[in-house]
C-alpha cells in the first residue's frame, strides 16, 4: 500500500507457495515458485496491532499494507494488516541481531542463556522491564509479563537479578537434594511447582494451543476469551504503574522495592469488566453549572446598545451605560444599587455576552 513503511518486495511469480516459520516476536515467510524463478524470503514484525488475515481481493481491509494473491475464483488475498503502522518487513531470511533464543521453540537455550548471564547490566532493573528484553527474553510482551509474574505472586519492582540467582540456587539444591529422581519425576515437580523460566515457555503455550482464536479482534467471541483467559493484564481490581519505558504493567499486591517514585497505584474499576459496552454519563460543562439562569433565557432580540457590549473590552462599560440611559419602554425600570463593584460588572457583562 502507498502508506506501508516496509520496502518493495522483489517477487512475481504466476504461482507459489508460502510457508512460515516463527522465531520470539518474528515470523519468516518464504515465498517458492511452482515453476522457474528465485525464491524470496521476508521477516516480520508485527508492533502492536499487525496480524495477517485471508480475505476477498476485491475488498481488501484498511491498512492491508502487503497482500499476497491466489488464483481462486474470485480470488483471495493474504494481508498483512497494521492499524497502527509499528509492525515492518525487511526482505532476507536473517532473524534480527541482538535476540536471545525463542521461549517457545528454544527452551532450553533461552534458560542457559539467561542463568549464565546474571551479571549482565540487564538484570539491575526490576523483573517487570528485563522481562522485555529480546536480548534473553525473546518472544515475552507486555500482556504476558503480567501473567507471569501475577501467576508466581513475584512483585513487578523486585530486582531481577535478585529473583533470578534465588531461582538458580533452588535449581542446584534441587539437584543436590534428589539426584535419583527419574524424569518423569522431574516433569511433574516442574509442572506442580514451575519457575519463573519454566512459565516463560507454558504461559504463551497455553494461548497457542488454545482451541479458539484468542486474538482475533474481529470475532467477538474469540476475543471474549481471551479477555477471559487473562488473569492480571487489564483484569478490573488490578493495580497498575508505569515502568521507566512507559509501558504500563498491571499487578496485584506491593508493586516492589523499585517501583518509580511520584506515581501512585492506579486500580482497574470493576464495572468496566462488568460492562465494557456501556454508554459514556454526559459530562455537564462547568459554564453551565456556574450561570443555569444564563442559559435558560430565551434569546433576545440584538440591539444597537448589546452590538456596542460585544466590541473590545476597554467600550464595554461606557456601551452599558447608555443602554440605561435609553430604555426602550416608558415604564420606570426598577432601581439600580448605586455601588458595584469591578468584578460583579465584568461577570455581569460576560453573561449578557
Amino acid at each position: 500500500s502507498a502508506v506501508g513503511r516496509g520496502p518493495e518486495v522483489p517477487f512475481s511469480s504466476e504461482a507459489y507457495r508460502i510457508s512460515a516459520v516463527s522465531r520470539g516476536k518474528e515470523l519468516r515467510l518464504r515465498l517458492v515458485p511452482l515453476g522457474p524463478g528465485a525464491s524470496q524470503d521476508l521477516v516480520f514484525r508485527f508492533g502492536m496491532s499487525g496480524s495477517f488475515r485471508l480475505c476477498p481481493a476485491a475488498q481488501p481491509p484498511r491498512h492491508a499494507h502487503l497482500r499476497f494473491f491466489t488464483r481462486e475464483n474470485p480470488p483471495r488475498a493474504l494481508c498483512f494488516i497494521d492499524v497502527r503502522r509499528f509492525g515492518s518487513w525487511r526482505l532476507g531470511d536473517a532473524w534480527q541481531p541482538g535476540r536471545g533464543p525463542c521461549v517457545l521453540s528454544e527452551y532450553q537455550a533461552f534458560r542457559e542463556n539467561v542463568l549464565k548471564n546474571l551479571e549482565d547490566k540487564a538484570f539491575d532493573k526490576p523483573i517487570c522491564e528485563a522481562l522485555l528484553n529480546q536480548k534473553f527474553f525473546n518472544g515475552i510482551g507486555n500482556y504476558l509479563r503480567a501473567e507471569i509474574l501475577y501467576r508466581l505472586k513475584i512483585p513487578p519492582f523486585e530486582k531481577a537479578r535478585t529473583v533470578l540467582e534465588a531461582l538458580k540456587e533452588q535449581e542446584q539444591a534441587r539437584r543436590k537434594k534428589n539426584p535419583s529422581l527419574t524424569l518423569s519425576k522431574k516433569l511433574k515437580l516442574k509442572r506442580e511447582n514451575p519457575d519463573l523460566l519454566e512459565l516463560c515457555h507454558a504461559v504463551p503455550m497455553e494461548v497457542i494451543t488454545a482451541e479458539t482464536k484468542l486474538f482475533d479482534p474481529d470475532d467477538s467471541d474469540n476475543y471474549a476469551a481471551f479477555k477471559n483467559w487473562l488473569r492480571c493484564y487489564l483484569v478490573p481490581g488490578m493495580s497498575s504503574l508505569r515502568d521507566r519505558n512507559g509501558r504500563t504493567i498491571w499487578f496485584q499486591g506491593e508493586p516492589g522495592p523499585m517501583a518509580p517514585k511520584g506515581q501512585t497505584s492506579r486500580k482497574k474499576r470493576t464495572q468496566l469488566k462488568a460492562d465494557p459496552e456501556a454508554p459514556t454519563p454526559e459530562v455537564i460543562p462547568r459554564t453551565s453549572k456556574r450561570r443555569p439562569r444564563a442559559a435558560a433565557k430565551p434569546p433576545k432580540p440584538v440591539t444597537e446598545e448589546e452590538e456596542a457590549a460585544d466590541r473590545p473590552r476597554k467600550g464595554r462599560s461606557r456601551g452599558r451605560r447608555k443602554a440605561a440611559a435609553a430604555p426602550d419602554s416608558s415604564e420606570p425600570e426598577p432601581p439600580v444599587k448605586a455601588k458595584r463593584s469591578r468584578r460583579t460588572t465584568a461577570r455581569r457583562g460576560r453573561g449578557e455576552a
